[in-house]
């Protein structure tokens, strides 16, 4: 009799601590995380006890992670927004003034600037689809031989006519047999907007230099320019998607740079920027034979 007795205390006792397991768990499924495990300490109670915080710890993970993803897309979309919202609002007047204008010189003018504003709006939406591809892990990175030299004179090309017109200088010291494994349509637009960020903050005249050589850890591509140089406090922030310095353009929203870095960062590869010690800005671009 007395043997039933210690029996059934233990199974109520034991069920007690179930029944307040249970408890727990259905707390914990409505929101509540200060939750304390450590009191189930015997046995196979206390492994279940245990799995049960492991699953309160994964599941707080992810409600955080949610939550900051989902403040981070409404940041970005307000962005986004903010950044289209320019260049269209400044065409709708330019479109409005175009239509009262009379003199077909200034309506030319007017039709020119229009023309570069839409160019705007189409460069701020192939950025943005492309941070977004890079961002979803749906954009895909070829793995060939990159030649330096082809791929330096791809990037600085579209911007031979506003450097002319800038009366800008390109200085190359490229490696001849300098080149990396990547993918060269994605590393393009990379370098291309280091270029057109230099271009746009050296002035009238400036001079820009580009260096390429491969050792045997690295390729190595190294822009300087001889411009005012980057403003210590956007130095940090300079690589952030929508940041935009106190020394800024208009034209400059921000993506660029901050595209440049993910494409680089894609292919196994780093991007620095610093300011040279005789003036200017230098952009230090690394793409690694080994995984960094």
């Amino acid at each position: 009799m007395g043997i039933i007795f210690i029996w059934l205390f233990f199974t109520k006792k034991r069920y007690d601590r179930l029944k307040n397991l249970a408890a727990d768990a259905d707390r914990m499924l409505h929101g509540e995380r200060n939750l304390n495990f450590t009191s189930y300490q015997e046995g196979e109670l206390a492994i279940l006890a245990n799995e049960v915080e492991k699953l309160l710890l994964r599941l707080t993970e992810q409600s955080d992670t949610l939550l900051k993803e989902k403040r981070y897309l409404s940041d970005s979309l307000a962005d986004i927004s903010h950044q289209l919202r320019t260049p269209l609002t400044s065409l709708h007047l330019l479109l409005t003034r175009l239509l009262e204008e009379t003199d077909e010189s200034g309506r030319r003018r007017l039709a020119y600037e229009g023309g570069r504003l839409l160019d705007r709006v189409d460069w701020l939406v192939n950025a943005l689809l492309k941070i977004s591809k890079i961002d979803a892990g749906t954009a895909v990175f070829a793995r060939e031989r990159v030649d330096a030299s082809n791929l330096v004179e791809n990037a600085i090309g579209p911007l031979g006519i506003p450097m002319e017109l800038r009366e800008q200088t390109v200085v190359k010291e490229i490696d001849d047999r300098a080149g990396f494994v990547g993918d060269a349509a994605w590393s393009v637009e990379a370098l291309g907007n280091i270029f057109k960020n230099c271009m746009e903050h050296m002035g009238q005249g400036g001079t820009l230099w580009i260096r390429v050589e491969e050792n045997h850890l690295y390729t190595e591509i190294v822009i300087e320019d001889n411009g005012p140089g980057i403003d210590p406090e956007d130095l940090p922030h300079l690589f952030e998607r929508f940041y935009k310095g106190k020394d800024a353009l208009d034209s400059n929203v921000g993506i660029g740079l901050a595209l440049a870095r993910m494409i680089v960062c894609a292919q196994n590869g780093t991007l620095k920027a610093e300011n040279r010690t005789e003036g200017g800005a230098r952009f230090t671009m690394r793409f690694y034979k080994g995984v960094v």
